[in-house]
């Protein structure tokens, strides 16, 4: 318990003076690997206990202080063993009170103003998928692609390339019951916000009482990384922070109580910082989250993903909204769809989805700027610009647009019936004005000078009287791997 608090302070003293952890360990103790060792559950010596704390304790901070978060939450120790172990106590998480995960601290008053815009936004996303049907149509959309997929033993292995707060991949899980019912699933899913991925894993306990053969894996990894498991960097793979935990039980409520224990877990270690060149949120360590049920592991062990050993060759990958829609076309192709596009196995199908525009939330974007047009790029340059970031790989892959009747499906915000009158209510008016901000990825910066006044609620008035409702297009391509 000693080590875990050390560790603990040693980790925010860095993060407030922005020492790195290697740095810390040679000024202290002349060896740089010494907090990955600590956190790896090596032994200390009461000398160097105290050498660490008079050095903490030197420097000014109050890192040495019992902390008032730790302190309310239940230790890492007591719910999963070692934070860091390879397997965790399925008993002693079930064991562990109930524990939600909170706002991770940020590091500094710099890295908060960065972190801003990111964390802000949530409120947005949340109100979006609450009044939109987006998250239904996507997963009816997603599960279409089932029908097309040739699932090889031990599981079919599905890649959610954007979690969010679970609701697609929840559903997605529920068809790929109904289709494959005696199958072993493999899901990895990446999410970099806590509070997401908090969200995700509170729909999952039913998904392992109906299908208990489910191994789900959590990562902030990056998408060059997240299909693998494997950060792509030394220093990051080498902090990488990998839990694994077998649920025990039999029923929906004893897995849930199992992992709502592990918030602490989370608030300790799925943090985000904002990049210092592209502003987008970042992890500030790499982290894993391996869960499964105990009373499978047998019939599982083939298909639970070993540290620095874990396979892709994904039978389907989800990639719905995975990038800003003003990002560069090279970016988008580079960085997000190659990468996901290599980790397809024989028969495997890349299904992206992205915001088409051409609907009424466009008319309310243009009704304030004439000239606005966030969808920069259709499916069409984003398939020819994959084929060519791919290179060579790409003679063993097929890229379909398909035509607008398949390729583009459309959504709508949810309204009561006759609530689109001459007189539309104030809370349907944000309601709407929201949707299409979130759609349109407008920035919060050019949001102030137009919320100033009621200008933007006529608009939006005005659009939904014209159409009787808000609706929205979102269009979809598939990248496949030939199955021979």
């Amino acid at each position: 318990m000693q080590a875990e608090s050390l560790l603990r302070d040693i980790t925010e003293y860095c993060r407030r003076t922005g020492v790195a952890e290697s740095t810390f360990g040679r000024l202290v103790v002349n060896d740089g690997k010494f907090v990955n060792r600590l956190r790896d559950g090596g032994r200390i010596t009461t000398t160097t206990y105290e050498r660490v704390r008079s050095f903490i304790a030197d420097k000014g901070t109050d890192a040495g202080a019992p902390n008032p978060a730790h302190a309310a939450s239940p230790p890492l120790k007591a719910a999963f063993g070692s934070p860091f172990a390879a397997s965790a106590p399925a008993a002693a998480a079930r064991s562990a009170p109930l524990a939600t995960a909170s706002p991770a601290p940020s590091a500094s008053a710099g890295t908060k103003d960065r972190n801003f815009r990111f964390f802000d936004n949530r409120q947005k996303y949340l109100l979006f998928v609450t009044t939109c049907s987006e998250k239904a149509v996507t997963a009816q959309r997603v599960a279409m692609e089932l029908a097309n997929i040739h699932p090889r033993p031990p599981a079919v292995r599905v890649f959610d390339a954007g979690v969010g707060d679970g609701t697609v991949l929840t559903r997605v899980m529920r068809a790929m019951h109904s289709r494959f019912p005696t199958m072993p699933f493999y899901l990895v899913g990446k999410e970099i916000s806590l509070e997401d991925v908090r969200l995700a894993l509170e729909k999952m306990p039913d998904r392992y009482f109906e299908h208990p053969a489910t191994v789900l894996v959590m990562t902030n990894l990056y998408y060059r990384e997240a299909p693998w498991l494997v950060p792509s960097s030394v220093a990051a793979a080498t902090g990488l922070v990998w839990q694994e935990v077998a649920l025990t039980g039999t029923t929906s409520h004893e897995f849930e109580e199992q992992i709502a224990a592990l918030g602490p877990f989370l608030a300790e270690h799925w943090r985000a910082q904002s990049s210092p060149t592209s502003g987008n949120p970042v992890y500030e360590r790499p982290a894993v989250l391996v869960i499964y049920r105990d009373d499978h592991r047998f019939l599982l062990d083939p298909i639970i993903p070993r540290r620095g050993s874990a396979t892709a060759d994904y039978d389907l990958v989800i990639a719905s909204q995975p990038y800003r829609l003003r990002a560069s076309l090279d970016f988008k192709a580079e960085r997000v769809i190659t990468p996901l596009a290599r980790s397809l196995g024989p028969g495997g199908r890349l299904l992206a989805i992205q915001s088409h525009g051409d609907d009424p939330g466009l008319e309310i974007l243009q009704g304030i700027w004439p000239d606005e047009n966030p969808f920069q790029h259709d499916r069409h340059q984003m398939l020819k610009a994959a084929k060519e970031a791919l290179g060579a790989s790409a003679r063993h892959l097929n890229f379909n647009a398909y035509s607008d009747a398949r390729s583009l499906f459309r959504y709508h915000m949810h309204t009561l019936p006759g609530e689109i009158s001459n007189s539309i209510g104030t809370s349907t008016l944000f309601a709407a004005w929201n949707a299409a901000m979130y759609v349109g990825q407008i920035e919060d910066a050019r949001l102030e000078g137009v919320l100033s006044d009621r200008r933007h609620l006529q608009v939006t008035s005005d659009v939904l009287q014209k159409h009787g409702g808000l609706w929205f297009w979102d269009e979809s391509f598939v990248i496949s791997r030939r199955r021979d």
